[in-house]
């Protein structure tokens, strides 16, 4: 057993029904870092995370969480983590401080101690001036935040986010990935399911790609984008009226396609490696052509995706997540 390793899974199987939701799931991740698992709906995101949470036993393989096993050991390895789930797990009628304290008693803090920790909470995600107000009144970024704060009251040493951010203006997004930064920071192990693609190249020191409950790819974000091959050079001449002459300069250094205008008076053109763009400024200079923008940079994770699977990440016709309700619970999304 590696100690180095805080979650692992080999083989991790789940049937619905007729339906196989996992099909030999293996993930490592490394204690103090963050996993992105990365797929479009019903790829088998949220089984995996359920199975290593506990709330789901799988049929085939195993898992570990700090050397613990998820099945033989599930109380102990509940005391080991957080989750936070599509869906929020807060009590809509209790205030904001009222759920904290009471996941802070359930995970027998004691009162001082619970309260303590929810003053604690309530500050770090920006929500005292609304911690007496019921939860049904918060916005929808202040019921995540909530919902975090809540799988963080017993300090876990690994924390689940199933897709987090779902539904989150691009300022919230943000905000919450600084929160989990500093989760990383403080020294937890995050795994992150998610569908955007800019979330998992945000966050993630590596990312595993499921599809149709199978891993078809793991590997650093950089390490990833290397699997479309080359890189894409864009250059903005400064003059728009040498346009034209930029892109006859772009095409010597490209790998033989032409130069596109990708938007308005900006160029780009595929290369081979980091040689073009140093090669580019010394024909632009000797030309004369001066530029106001020139980047050089690798795919982006959506044609990773693309690549790998034949459709963006984006795109929810590989089949329509399942839904269970067991007593108590919210909506479960099984089958993504």
């Amino acid at each position: 057993m590696n100690t180095d390793l805080v979650i692992e899974a080999e083989g991790l199987v789940k049937h619905f029904g007729e339906t196989t939701a996992l099909q030999g799931v293996d993930l490592v991740v490394p204690r103090g870092t963050v996993l992105g698992v990365l797929g479009p709906n019903g790829a088998g995101k949220t089984t995996t995370v359920r199975i290593l949470s506990t709330l789901l036993t799988p049929d085939a393989g195993h898992a570990r969480i700090a050397g613990l096993d998820v099945v033989r050991d599930a109380e102990k390895v509940r005391h080991r983590i957080g989750l936070t789930g599509q869906y929020a797990s807060v009590d809509e009628d209790l205030t904001g401080r009222q759920n904290l304290v009471l996941f802070g008693t359930l995970l027998e803090l004691g009162r001082a101690g619970a309260r303590a920790r929810a003053d604690e909470l309530l500050e770090w995600f920006d929500l005292t001036d609304a911690a007496d107000r019921p939860a049904k009144t918060y916005s929808g970024g202040m019921r995540r935040r909530l919902d975090l704060a809540a799988s963080l009251v017993g300090r876990p040493e690994v924390i689940f986010l199933d897709e987090p951010t779902t539904g989150l203006d691009p300022a919230k997004r943000e905000a919450m990935w600084d929160v989990v930064r500093s989760l990383v920071a403080d020294g937890s192990t995050v795994l992150l399911t998610t569908q955007y693609l800019e979330e998992a190249d945000a966050l993630a020191d590596e990312i595993t790609v499921v599809d149709h409950g199978r891993v078809i790819a793991h590997d650093t974000p950089d390490g990833l984008k290397r699997v479309v091959g080359g890189q894409t050079l864009e250059v903005r001449p400064a003059d728009a009226a040498r346009l034209a002459e930029t892109a006859q300069i772009l095409s010597q250094v490209s790998t033989g396609a032409p130069a596109d205008e990708i938007r308005k008076g900006m160029l780009a053109v595929p290369v081979a490696d980091d040689e073009a763009l140093a090669a580019t400024v010394a024909r632009l200079g000797a030309a004369g052509i001066a530029v106001t923008e020139l980047s050089l940079h690798l795919p982006s994770l959506d044609e990773v995706f693309f690549t790998l699977t034949g459709r963006p990440a984006s795109d929810e016709t590989s089949g329509s997540p399942t839904t269970a309700r067991t007593p108590g619970s919210t909506d479960q999304e099984v089958a993504a």
